[in-house]
């Protein structure tokens, strides 16, 4: 089987090493970016299977390139995971609003770096698993349609470009809808039981969502005291 090839984009070089002796030990393939600008030529030339990412770059921050990495139709669903020694809250939500996969701070245990890149990978083995792509799958609510098999939603036949994480929100949501889940519930079903991360950073993901959605996003509403739920009804 082919190993797995990660881009690791940090100038420090003895994070540099640190973190690829313990992936390479661990199976992976390991490459390297010095700062973002470098780093983008490389996802260029040979898309890796998964970026782990620091924030404090010199030039093109960590933020910067995950946004162009996200605006672009032929990277949006590139795993990111941001390795950064800000651990604020803030700094999270920030980092997984721009579109990572996961945050990790640093200092790091190694176990759980490994851990949660293959998490974060078989996610994303997952969303790519050959299936029979069936037009029941397909949930359509008044002008919204969304297609899994695809990985598409449209508004009025208008595509609407998602993150990884407002796409299962909205799969979640417009799946039952009408139902009430809590924010906790949210977590378990978009990223996972083992999940590090709070309960508002899914209210920092909902109000992305219902923005890029337009008069659409109206109908997830507040439940307030309990969480969210996506009314299907005029």
């Amino acid at each position: 089987m082919k190993k797995k090839n990660i881009l690791i984009v940090e100038d420090d070089e003895d994070i540099q090493q640190l973190l690829g002796y313990n992936l390479i030990r661990a199976g992976f393939h390991v490459e390297y970016g010095d700062s973002g600008e470098q780093a983008l030529e490389k996802i260029k030339i040979q898309r890796p299977d998964l970026i782990l990412l620091d924030l404090m770059l010199p030039g093109m921050d960590g933020k910067e390139l995950c946004r162009i990495i996200r605006s672009d139709s032929q990277l949006t669903d590139l795993p990111i995971i941001m390795l950064t020694a800000k651990g604020e809250e803030s700094d999270i939500i920030t980092g997984l609003d721009i579109g990572a996969d996961d945050y990790i701070t640093k200092p790091f245990s190694p176990k759980i770096l490994i851990s949660r890149v293959k998490a974060v990978l078989r996610r994303k083995t997952k969303g790519l698993a050959p299936q029979t792509h069936d037009s029941s799958d397909v949930i359509k609510i008044y002008d919204l349609v969304i297609d899994p098999g695809r990985y598409e939603v449209t508004i009025t036949g208008e595509p609407v470009s998602l993150t990884p994480t407002e796409f299962g929100i909205l799969q979640l949501l417009t799946r039952k809808a009408g139902w009430v889940f809590t924010r906790q519930q949210i977590i378990d079903a978009v990223r996972g039981y083992d999940y590090l991360v709070t309960p508002r950073t899914i209210d920092v993901q909902i109000f992305s969502l219902r923005k890029k959605l337009g008069g659409t996003g109206r109908k997830i509403e507040t439940v307030r005291g309990i969480g969210y739920r996506f009314n299907d009804s005029n």
